[in-house]
């Protein structure tokens, strides 16, 4: 009977192989809506696929509201708007290719797709920065936390995938992996961000997009960087990393970033008392999915330690603590937003919860590429002062 249950129950692979069939199957699905979704926008009346499914996913008024929103800020930036679109339907045709040809080794065409890759991220990147440029925080539809959202994401896009580039130029394939990781989950905020457009109405009826929006952002940037660290973990198994001994988020260090997050949170859930119904559903968009974002890191480094895998444990550690921080950085973001932006309390403290675990989790992959590369050096040193001191030193011989 124990063997019966131990065949039965699912695979690590088994559980990899159906998480990658997913997101292969919403990318590939949501490639022709992305590419498609300007088009009214340019000649009204023209087909979208997305306009169509959403209209028969709740109602035909929800997406004419939100049309007749987002017309304005589009119109003097209509061409970027539609390369950028355009071209982001095709990153998510990129991606899965990448991630299929990695896996079989396909290494020539899986550095020419790369290439092609990047120069999209890059070209996509700019359009939606030339949007960002024209239109003021304010006038963004959904308002200016959704335009610093929108700016934060472009800004990770472009250094996860410069980060990646420059670490296959480096010789570093587990650096370069966790940093095109990154920058995919980004860019599945997109179809992440419509599938919540559809569903959260079931949840919270009545409310419109643009509303919708300010509840997805609490938690988009943590979703897609949790789901990137899942894949990193997932695809390395390794045990232990060269170089690489110790701990740079000890006892202490973890201990402190849990005090100084608990602070923080004490802070954002006592300034949302006061905000009625709408300030209950943004703090519970973002507080549920950062329990359970907390809960997996923990139970993972717990694991790992248990197993002694001590990469492993390092990795999640080092996370763990960047998203006991977020909160702290919210926080610290929330004035900023007030008086550079000109911003009432709670949209700049929605934006800062809106950015907070995204960045920390680009800062967290910054700091294991250190900790990596920091490990190589100290081995690349060993190394020199083994051969110096094995290497026979030159006696000059007396004369006679």
């Amino acid at each position: 009977m124990e063997q019966e249950v131990a065949v039965g129950r699912p695979t690590s692979s088994t559980w990899r192989r159906g998480a990658t069939i997913a997101v292969t199957v919403m990318c590939v699905a949501y490639a022709p809506v992305a590419m498609t979704e300007l088009w009214p926008y340019a000649s009204p009346g023209a087909p979208a696929f997305g306009e169509w499914l959403m209209s028969r996913l709740v109602s035909p008024s929800y997406v004419a509201d939100a049309l007749a929103t987002r017309i304005e800020p589009y119109r003097h930036s209509l061409v970027p708007m539609i390369v950028h679109s355009v071209l982001g339907g095709l990153l998510m045709l990129l991606g899965p290719a990448q991630l299929l040809t990695a896996a079989r080794r396909r290494m020539r065409l899986h550095r020419v797709l790369g290439v092609v890759f990047a120069v999209t991220v890059y070209a996509s990147m700019a359009g939606a920065a030339l949007y960002l440029a024209r239109t003021a925080p304010a006038d963004a539809f959904s308002g200016a936390a959704f335009w610093i959202v929108l700016a934060t994401i472009l800004v990770g896009t472009v250094m996860s995938v410069t980060f990646g580039i420059l670490s296959a130029v480096g010789g570093f394939p587990d650096l370069h992996q966790r940093w095109m990781l990154l920058c995919y989950g980004f860019l599945l905020t997109a179809p992440l961000l419509r599938l919540e457009w559809g569903g959260l109405p079931v949840l919270m009826p009545g409310l419109s997009m643009a509303e919708i929006n300010q509840v997805a952002i609490m938690h988009l940037g943590s979703v897609v960087a949790f789901g990137a660290l899942i894949a990193s973990r997932s695809l390395d198994r390794r045990a232990t990393v060269d170089g690489v001994s110790g701990s740079w988020a000890p006892v202490p260090v973890l201990a402190a970033a849990h005090l100084a997050g608990a602070a923080a949170l004490a802070w954002i859930v006592y300034s949302y008392l006061d905000f009625g119904a709408a300030g209950h559903r943004l703090l519970a968009g973002y507080l549920l999915p950062y329990a359970v974002t907390y809960a997996v890191m923990a139970a993972g480094a717990r694991r790992a330690a248990r197993q002694s895998r001590t990469w492993a444990r390092e990795e999640w550690r080092l996370h763990l603590t960047a998203l006991c921080l977020a909160p702290v950085l919210s926080a610290g973001a929330t004035p900023v937003f007030e008086r550079t932006l000109d911003l009432d309390h709670h949209t700049a403290l929605a934006a800062g919860l809106a950015i907070g675990c995204g960045v920390l989790a680009t800062t967290a992959t910054a700091v294991v590429s250190l900790r990596v590369m920091y490990g190589r050096e100290l081995r690349k040193r060993s190394t020199a002062d083994s051969s110096s001191a094995a290497s026979p030193s030159s006696v000059s011989s007396p004369v006679s």
